[in-house]
Order: structure tokens, then C-alpha cells, then sequence
């Protein structure tokens, strides 16, 4: 009975993707990084911003794209919403402000890390495909 019940789960989500996996590891640590600059004016590191936001509407796009991926794509959409309080409506607040206080960035980047985290522990608790030995 146990058996079928994580069958029956296991087919309500994607496999494991390494590269969502990777891509999500590696733009946590460029988001992070760039939002440590938050409390210099938000013009000197604008170009930065936007080519964060561009990966991460990549990832959202090749999350939405992906079978059974409705999770990691929600998870994608909130991390970018430019009225939430995660990494779009930082950018927001920060673009709207100019500067952004340094205990203010340092627990949005607690938050946000936490939030892209989650994001890579949902991937890597997927069902990995099953390798094909020779």
C-alpha cells in the first residue's frame, strides 16, 4: 500500500534536472552577491539587476516549460514578483529608494537565500532519472 501511495506521488512531479539544479545554485549566489551592494545607489549596480532578473525569467520560463513542474515554477514566480517581498520586490524597493539600509539587505538576503534553498531542495528531492549502465 505504502509502495503505490509514493508511486502515485512520484508521477504528480518532474524528475530531477540537473541543470535546474545547477541553475538555481548559481543565480542564489549572483542575487546574493549583487544585493550585498544594495546600500550603494541603485544606478551604479542597475546593469547587474537586470541581468539577474533576465536569468531568472530564463529559469522561469524553463521551469513553466517543464512536465509536471507546476511547483518549481510557482516557487520561480514568486522569487520575481516585482509586489512581493522576495527578490523582485527588493529590486523594486531598492530601485524605488536608491539605497537600501544595510540590516534591511542583510535579512532580505537571509530571507531570499532561504527562499532559493528551497527552491534547489525541491529539485534535488526529485525522483532522479535512472542511469543506463554499459
Amino acid at each position: 500500500m505504502g509502495t503505490l501511495l509514493v508511486l502515485a506521488g512520484c508521477s504528480t512531479i518532474s524528475k530531477f534536472d540537473q541543470y535546474a539544479y545547477s541553475q538555481t545554485t548559481a543565480i542564489k549566489v549572483d542575487v546574493l552577491n549583487v544585493m550585498s551592494h544594495a546600500t550603494d545607489s541603485f544606478t551604479v549596480h542597475a546593469n547587474e539587476v537586470l541581468n539577474l532578473q533576465t536569468e531568472i525569467e530564463k529559469m522561469y520560463e524553463y521551469e513553466k516549460n517543464r512536465p509536471k513542474n507546476t511547483i518549481s515554477e510557482k516557487m520561480w514566480m514568486v522569487l520575481r514578483d516585482s509586489t512581493g517581498h522576495l527578490f523582485g520586490g527588493f529590486v523594486a524597493r531598492w530601485k524605488k529608494e536608491g539605497k537600501l539600509d544595510e540590516v534591511f539587505v542583510r535579512e532580505s538576503q537571509s530571507l531570499i537565500g532561504s527562499s532559493f534553498d528551497q527552491v534547489s531542495q525541491l529539485e534535488s528531492g526529485k525522483i532522479k532519472p535512472q542511469q543506463v549502465t554499459k
